[in-house]
């Protein structure tokens, strides 16, 4: 998928935007984002079998090694494991996400992509100079490159609006859990995390009580489905670096 954009203007055509659902973590989860984009992440969708008999009802596939859930479940990922694991979707998943250390270490991001492929994520802990390289690295990867923020991830607009200006246009912009920034045109896809636990919060509302988990998880999917993108004037003017 491509996308050109030129501008982020509230007069804008919104351009085409992907949100990819994330990781089941079970069947339920999965059955309930067939013919949608899925997310699988290496920590999550990697341990668990029927994941495979899955796939094929997906409308489309994104891979990523799952750095988020492997730091707050104090997981070490395996490259090569993860290497193994992403070429069994060659031909078909978008894209995959090379292994990044979103801890801050962004010389070890640099070194796991050299080692492991995969395309490259610039972090707002990152060193301004740092996405020059990335983007040059990016041109062998499919032109695909991540914006990743780490939480708290409110605020940082003018951030993401100052890295999207410096990608070329004819790269794929991919938002690590920025869902709330998708009124900024230059985001080509993004990933929900906590679409699950939205079905989950519903239940505990008074009118939805009666609904089953899979009934809830049909709503919220269907909320995806039906959501139309709304593009917004920049909050701040002017080039962060």
């Amino acid at each position: 998928m491509e996308t050109k954009k030129n501008s982020n203007t509230a007069s804008q055509q919104p351009a085409p935007l992907t949100v990819y659902l994330g990781s089941p973590d079970n069947q339920v989860q999965a059955n309930a984002v067939k013919d949608m984009p899925v997310l699988l992440s290496f920590v999550l969708a990697g341990r668990h079998k029927f994941i495979d008999q899955y796939v094929p009802t997906f409308n489309r596939i994104l891979l990523d090694c799952g750095a988020y859930s492997a730091m707050t479940r104090n997981v070490t990922i395996d490259g090569h494991a993860y290497r193994d694991w992403y070429q069994r979707f060659d031909g078909l998943c978008d894209a995959y996400a090379g292994i990044d250390d979103i801890s801050g270490d962004w010389r070890q991001s640099w070194k796991n992509y050299q080692e492991f492929g995969g395309f490259p994520t610039f972090h707002d802990t990152d060193p301004p100079e740092y996405l020059a390289d990335l983007i040059a690295l990016a041109a062998d990867r499919g032109r695909w490159l991540g914006i990743g923020l780490q939480p708290p991830r409110e605020g940082k607009e003018q951030f993401i609006r100052s890295v999207c200006e410096q990608v070329p246009d004819d790269y794929h912009i991919h938002g690590w859990a920025l869902r709330a920034y998708t009124h900024i045109n230059r985001l080509d896809s993004v990933d929900s995390t906590n679409w699950f636990r939205d079905a989950m919060d519903l239940r505990v509302l008074p009118l939805c009580k009666h609904l089953t988990y899979p009934e809830t998880l049909e709503i919220i999917v269907k909320r995806y489905q039906r959501a139309h993108r709304k593009l917004r004037e920049p909050v701040a003017q002017g080039q962060l670096f």
